[in-house]
């Protein structure tokens, strides 16, 4: 069953429409909850009356910041040292601190009347008495080697600067929760990554005892890292069933989500590459700086923190001088984004290699096979203290070659650029670490001979199910349909962290496998069923998974428009165990990849305003935009995890922007463009292509 392509076992109950998501869940009389938000990023409330939606039919309560007095607040986790702590306002007042922040709740009979009573409260706001705190929050740096000396004894430095933009996740399904109230304690439907996390964190800020709430994560459409914390909206509908004694569902819109939501990348990097006559890498000095909101999530610190520590990539550079701060600004949290930090690693490394392979006269190919690790040389400790596991490197930059025709590519490339085309190649190394930490699995086998596993991993349409069911089968050589997989649910599955970070198969999986190979040597040594084997598995570190895009495309001239002609991928995720879902993970995140190099972005105006409030302003991609995709891949077990497994679920956002950033360079380097900042939209690159023609 490993290692076999089975589809995935839900997936024709959803396309059916038989799901169940938050607001299929059926609730006794709930109450319908909307906020008033912020129009303005930052502002003290001078008055907030709130007396004539008090008033209206069907409205049961309004609520202000004065009545959320003495709440707890989230944990974050500290991955870097921080600076100075922030709040965690539930509703804000009578300081605002971003925009779109909640500053009033009224709780209903209905959404609409709920909706409609927002219309009647009416905020006096007033300039901020105090400037933005601009502080760093969180801040480390690594050092190893002199690295001034072996920028002074260089052949060539080049530097590059990168502005990510802001991206808006834009999971199908918005954040959604339905709380259940009963005398015995609440039921809570979450569209969460995290229902375990949702229970102890609601429990802390709430001083309630966690047995008192059942959290269910039930079908979850989409999340990418945008439901991994708890959001103040969440945590006042729990507030609000328990304070009223009734039920509350809150489900927002999709404006809701692009305004307060928690965005991704935003971050800002700076980066000098020091190489020799040769061509190879003497030392790496880089500046990051991560934008965060007002409030922290949990993941808050992530982005910053990737984006530093996973430099130089896959690179052995002997001297490092790296930094990373998290700054805060007014426009809203950010929060992790598929890939969180990993990306935005990836586009600084990859562009200053390809500067490096310019300056030097070497092939792009040529010079990352000369300075990434070489073959035999894994495990490495890196200066940012990282133990990179098991791969070979240069093969994979080989085999993408190979596989990609890049011969062929550079000859189509001259002949096209002798006929006045823009055409470009552009190749990107990239490394995808995976989570670290723990995941459960309890496997009862029983008389009847069929199999239940409960995980305390999640999904949100992975097929993490079929993949966990595949394991089991496997192991205990039990038939495929009779093994059930249960997740997502606090009462019934044991703890676990969830699903993020590309973690739920190299340790979700790993625990479900340990706890069916204790199984099946019981069953060898005699003993009747049923059995059952709990596991509580913590992995030795992070696995990483790693590999190589190549794209090659066409800058129209006379409008910008980036075509893309051909994209092949090269991947090691470790030991496969669905290569089929291997492949929809690359394919999608290749998908967001390619939205954030060419069209996304979270665009305010000078005073704050958002003003990409709705898909008709922010540019998601849509499937004529995807370019065929050749995906290869090998596998090099993990020596970190019992399955040997590599988190693949966001190596497509990590490799796809650098690729694509390098390739359109690379088309307009004849024109002498070489900076665009992504998204590469057919304005920006019209723009400065004019730029070059009129100096």
């Amino acid at each position: 069953m490993i290692g076999r392509s089975l589809s995935d076992a839900t997936a024709d109950a959803r396309l059916r429409g038989e799901g169940l998501f938050v607001a299929d869940v059926a609730l006794d009389r709930p109450l319908h909850l909307a906020f008033l938000r912020s129009p303005v990023p930052r502002g003290r409330i001078a008055a907030l009356d709130v007396d004539a939606a008090r008033d209206l039919p069907g409205v049961h309560a309004v609520h202000t910041s004065a009545d959320l007095q003495g709440l707890g607040k989230l944990s974050v986790n500290a991955v870097l040292p921080v600076l100075r702590e922030t709040n965690y306002p539930i509703l804000g007042g009578p300081e605002i601190t971003c925009l779109g922040q909640p500053i009033a709740a009224v709780l209903a009979d209905t959404t609409p009347v709920a909706l409609d009573a927002l219309e009647a409260i009416w905020p006096d706001i007033v300039e901020p008495a105090t400037p933005l705190d601009a502080r760093p929050v969180a801040a480390k740096t690594w050092r190893t080697g002199d690295t001034a000396q072996a920028f002074a004894d260089a052949a060539h430095v080049v530097e590059v600067e990168l502005a990510h933009p802001r991206l808006a996740p834009s999971p199908m399904e918005g954040r959604a929760i339905a709380v259940e109230w009963s005398e015995s304690g609440l039921t809570i439907w979450h569209s969460t990554q995290t229902p375990h996390r949702t229970r102890s964190e609601l429990a802390q800020i709430l001083s309630i005892k966690p047995s008192s709430l059942h959290v269910i994560a039930p079908d979850v459409g989409g999340a990418f890292g945008m439901k991994a914390s708890l959001y103040p909206e969440e945590v006042f509908a729990v507030w609000a069933a328990l304070t009223h004694k009734r039920s509350v569902r809150w489900c927002a819109s999709r404006g809701e989500d692009l305004l307060s939501a928690t965005h991704g990348r935003g971050i800002t990097s700076r980066g000098r590459l020091a190489v020799d006559a040769q061509g190879i890498f003497l030392a790496l000095e880089a500046r990051i700086s991560a934008p965060v909101g007002p409030w922290l999530p949990n993941s808050g610190l992530i982005p910053g923190w990737n984006a530093a520590r996973i430099l130089p990539g896959g690179y052995d550079i002997p001297s490092v001088d790296i930094e990373t701060e998290v700054v805060p600004d007014a426009l809203g949290v950010t929060g992790i984004y598929r890939g969180a930090g990993r990306p935005e690693a990836a586009c600084l490394m990859e562009r200053l290699v390809d500067r490096a392979a310019q300056t030097s006269g070497l092939d792009p190919f040529q010079i990352r096979r000369r300075n990434v690790h070489a073959s035999g040389a894994l495990p490495f400790r890196t200066a940012t203290g990282n133990l990179l596991d098991t791969g070979d490197y240069p093969d994979a930059l080989s085999r993408l070659a190979a596989a990609a025709g890049y011969d062929d590519l550079l000859a189509r490339r001259s002949r096209r650029r002798e006929d006045g085309a823009l055409s470009g190649i552009g190749v990107a190394f990239y490394l995808e670490p995976s989570g670290s930490g723990f995941e459960s699995a309890c496997v009862t086998w029983a008389e009847d001979g069929r199999v239940s596993v409960a995980s305390g991993s999640s999904s949100q349409g992975h097929g993490r199910e079929t993949a966990f069911a595949q394991i089991a089968a496997e192991i205990l050589e039990v038939p495929f349909k009779d093994i059930r997989v249960m997740q997502g649910d606090t009462g019934t599955c044991p703890p676990g962290i969830g699903a993020l970070a590309s973690r739920g198969t190299a340790i979700g999986g790993s625990a479900v496998f340990l706890a069916c190979e204790r199984l099946r040597a019981r069953r060898l040594r005699g003993a009747a069923l049923p059995m059952v084997e709990n596991v509580r598995y913590e992995n030795e570190g992070q696995a990483w998974g790693y590999g190589a895009y190549l794209v090659a495309l066409e800058v129209d001239r006379d409008t910008g428009a980036v075509h893309i002609e051909q994209a092949t991928c090269f991947d090691d995720a470790g030991h496969l165990i669905n290569p089929a879902f291997v492949e929809g993970q690359i394919r999608g995140g290749f998908a967001q990849g390619l939205g954030e190099a060419l069209m996304e972005a979270v665009i305010h105006d000078p005073d704050g305003q958002l003003l990409t409030g709705s898909l008709m302003d922010y540019a998601l991609p849509r499937a004529v935009d995807l370019p065929p995709i050749a995906i290869h891949k090998t596998e090099h077990p993990s020596s970190m995890n019992a399955l040997g497994a590599k988190g693949v679920g966001e190596a497509g956002t990590i490799g796809a922007p650098a690729a694509i950033l390098n390739a359109v360079l690379d088309a307009l380097q004849p024109l002498g463009v070489d900076h665009i900042d992504m998204p590469l939209t057919p304005c920006k690159i019209w723009t400065a292509m004019r730029a070059r023609e009129t100096t």
